[in-house]
């Protein structure tokens, strides 16, 4: 096939009867879309995680309750159902035997395992949906296809088995003509238990998907009309961008942004293949091409924010010349699982802002007391918390001239807490407070974009 397209719906497309049945018409509308990868319908991942963590009986009758009532709501739309109801119910035993089993003893590998049910049960569903409409679709177990390692919970694929799988099994469907209907988010490791790629890895294994199969682009259909200039909640007057490049939307998905999860666009600059961003439920509205070198390329493109941040400032005057200070301090953070966003230094004191999306640790286990009890071995330690990152995203902000005086006179009122610029060519990032987050970000894009 000379175009062929992989298409990939989020969990609010697959949400419910009429959102499945709009992202079927998307499908047959379009010939070359030949390879679809969904998420589980909104609301199961986040019950299924709850499960997973470990829950009594009661509570965990409620949940699974919940997981049966969403699938149901689906179930009883369709004209026929007897063929996926029994698959449907089979899976939702599974859960509620996985669920008793994390509640005696919890792990990462059964997380995966009960987590994934969430995209099998989609599939299956939506395979149903597509015979409807009168169109014949091909389910396939992406664990067959998609291998990784075994981190589980935020698995690495492994490219080459991943392209040896697709080449046997995918690539011969495809050739005879088939739409194939596969899950998002989770993989195999080596001795056969399923791994996931960790939240909104389903955008990632549509990427993947396209780079083994060499298809000529991927199509993330979301409950957005593309990427816009900034989250249009925080700012309604934020305008769509209509091709951005591949840098750019990796800035923005990194520093908050939730169109895209920042892991997607690595096979699709590797392999350079175009990523769409549009709307399931508006597809005739258009959207957002992310491209390698896209025309024309402004000085500023976007701003995102990133929320709950945690600032962490080391004092020492043995800092003052000294060697293997930052280095210490990185090997602490490292052994905790602790992934650094941004960094400032001065020559005795370090700033420090954590990122909890990027870390192992979260929530209150971030900055646990063992760690804080090392570091403070070295220097002193302040901690700052509800705090946010806004970030500026653009082109060559290094050579360009007055952004600065710019940035600092839209947020004179504001206090700062800190900036990081010169690092990237695309960013300028500024710590504030979050009580002001939402008004820095509206006061920056009325400045520069409006």
């Amino acid at each position: 096939m000379s175009h062929l397209s992989v298409a990939k719906f989020g969990g609010t497309s697959v949400a419910n009867y009429a959102a499945m049945t709009a992202c079927a018409k998307i499908i047959i509308n379009d010939p070359n879309t030949r390879v679809v990868v969904l998420s589980a319908s909104a609301g199961i991942t986040n019950l299924l995680v709850e499960l997973a963590n470990g829950v009594e009986a009661k509570e965990r009758r409620r949940l699974v309750g919940e997981v049966r009532q969403i699938q149901e709501n689906i179930l009883n739309e369709l004209k026929d159902d007897s063929l996926v109801r029994p698959i449907i119910e089979n899976y939702i035993e599974n859960i509620e035997y996985l669920s008793e089993a994390a509640s005696l003893a919890t792990s990462t590998a059964l997380t995966d395992e009960l987590i994934s049910h969430g995209e099998m049960m989609s599939t299956q569903i939506f395979i149903e949906i597509l015979r409807e409409q009168n169109t014949s679709a091909t389910w396939i177990d992406v664990r067959n296809i998609v291998a990784t390692n075994n981190h589980f919970g935020k698995a690495v694929p492994d490219d080459e088995k991943t392209q040896h799988n697709s080449d046997n099994i995918l690539k011969p469907l495809i050739n005879r003509g088939e739409l194939i209907i596969t899950q998002g988010f989770i993989g195999r490791e080596p001795s056969g238990k399923t791994t996931t790629l960790g939240r909104g890895g389903s955008d990632y294994s549509a990427a993947l998907l396209a780079e083994v199969l060499n298809a000529k682009d991927v199509l993330i259909w979301t409950d957005v009309t593309g990427i816009y200039t900034t989250d249009p909640r925080v700012v309604p007057a934020a305008q769509r961008i209509d091709t951005m490049s591949f840098a750019e939307a990796a800035e923005m998905a990194t520093f908050g942004a939730k169109v895209l999860h920042p892991a997607t666009l690595l096979p699709a600059v590797r392999s350079n293949i175009p990523v769409y961003v549009g709307s399931s439920k508006a597809p005739q509205e258009g959207g957002t091409w992310v491209t390698r070198n896209p025309q024309p390329r402004p000085t500023f493109r976007a701003i995102a924010l990133r929320r709950d941040q945690t600032l962490l400032t080391l004092s020492s005057l043995n800092m003052l010349h000294a060697q293997g200070f930052l280095a210490n301090v990185f090997n602490i953070l490292a052994k905790h699982k602790i992934s650094v966003d941004t960094i400032t230094t001065s020559e005795i004191s370090v700033a420090l802002t954590l990122d909890k999306i990027g870390s192992s640790s979260s929530g209150s286990k971030l900055l646990s007391s063992e760690l804080l009890e090392e570091l403070s071995q070295y220097c002193t330690v302040k901690v700052d918390t509800d705090l946010s990152l806004v970030a500026l995203i653009g082109n060559e902000l290094h050579i360009a001239t007055g952004i600065a005086k710019r940035i600092f006179e839209t947020l004179e009122s504001y206090n700062v807490r800190m900036i990081s610029y010169g690092a990237s060519t695309n960013n300028i990032c500024m710590l504030v407070r979050s009580e002001h987050a939402d008004e820095v970000v509206g006061s920056l894009h009325k400045s520069l974009f409006e």
